[in-house]
């Protein structure tokens, strides 16, 4: 029997407020509630951090060796397991070789803010198992909010790399961005008309109210089912804001060099590779609290943020999939699919939803 892990904004229990209680720190004042909240964000930023560490150098190419049948990573470790260390070690000793007419400020900045940006957004995303920074009432359009900062990040990397190819790798990137930036929240915003908020953990408890009764098995109220045409639009878009196949043009090697990233080397080359996989993991972590029902699952309550983070690998595993057997697209072709195709679908679901919900209330 699938049973929703039962979860009421007004019931929510902060991950900061439960350190403070856990440690006595909530006696200290506003002092001890700042300390309480930097403990819980760097917890949940060092575990978004770890499965990057895994993903980047070890999971993507298990699992795109699977797909072409190669042996990939085998001699250092378990399963090759110890290549994680040792790529971190190999990138971070590199040199770093700035451009000579490299805008330095800029240049400096972007590989924080395309990394940084991604961390914002898992503030608001209700993780279960208690798990959960914070809870504003528009933690939806925080989220899309702060990952979209990391456009400004791509564009910063392009023009201060004093490299043509640099710039139109980052002009490319912000032009797939934004073409498909608008679908994908306006497809998110048919999830808001269904549950009437903007509010993470508001959204996640809709969903847990069953569907379909049948007695021993009841089908959850998860939007990917209510509504699996939205479900398909988001999927689709967050693989082009993240910028996986058959979406990953701008920074495609046959097309453009390597895109806006293409002067960056040593640990500046690492943040911006860190801040491509993080922003894989938040789209991943936003499918999962608005189609598939946040932490919720089968078991009790306390072993939510398992089935949570098995939904995130699922959508990662989801995007090698596609990287290993969908062909790019050309550009003309990227920006097409999004202002002519994705754009005119996602109003179409957003008038279609409105209409089915005020028909029903």
């Amino acid at each position: 029997m699938i049973e929703g892990t039962p979860l009421q904004a007004s019931d929510t229990v902060l991950l900061p407020e439960r350190i403070g209680d856990l440690t006595g720190l909530d006696q200290f004042g506003l002092a001890g509630e700042l300390l309480a909240t930097f403990l819980a964000a760097f917890l949940v930023g060092n575990l978004m951090l770890a499965m990057t560490g895994v993903a980047g150098p070890w999971a993507k190419r298990k699992i795109t060796a699977a797909f072409t049948d190669r042996i990939a990573v085998n001699r250092l470790g378990p399963a090759g397991l110890f290549i994680i260390v040792a790529d971190a070690v190999r990138l971070l000793s590199k040199e770093l070789i700035i451009p000579e007419n490299a805008d330095r400020p800029a240049y400096d900045l972007a590989p924080i803010v395309v990394a940084s940006s991604a961390l914002l957004g898992f503030a608001v995303i209700p993780m279960g198992s208690g798990i959960h920074l914070a809870d504003p009432e528009v933690g939806l359009v925080f989220t899309f909010a702060v990952a979209g900062i990391a456009s400004v990040g791509l564009v910063m990397a392009g023009y201060s790399s004093a490299n043509k190819y640099s710039l139109l790798g980052g002009l490319r990137a912000v032009a797939q961005n934004v073409a498909y930036e608008i679908p994908l929240i306006v497809t998110g915003m048919s999830v808001v008309i269904f549950t009437g908020t903007l509010q993470m953990s508001e959204i996640v408890a809709v969903q847990n109210e069953p569907l379909v009764d049948l007695g021993l098995v009841a089908i959850p109220q998860w939007f990917a089912i209510v509504n699996p045409f939205a479900f398909v639009l988001f999927l689709v878009a967050n693989f082009a804001e993240v910028g996986r196949n058959p979406f990953d043009t701008p920074e495609a090697p046959t097309e453009i060099v390597a895109g806006y990233q293409t002067e960056y080397s040593s640990v500046y080359f690492v943040l911006i590779y860190l801040g491509e996989f993080l922003h894989i993991f938040l789209g991943g972590a936003i499918i999962a609290t608005i189609f598939l029902g946040g932490p919720a699952g089968p078991g009790p309550e306390a072993i939510g943020i398992v089935w949570f983070l098995v939904k995130i690998w699922g959508v990662f595993l989801l995007t090698q999939w596609l990287r290993s057997a969908v062909p790019r697209v050309r550009i003309d072709q990227l920006i097409e699919i999004g202002w002519k195709g994705l754009l005119v679908l996602s109003f179409a679901n957003l008038v279609l939803t409105a209409v089915i919900v005020g028909l029903i209330a």
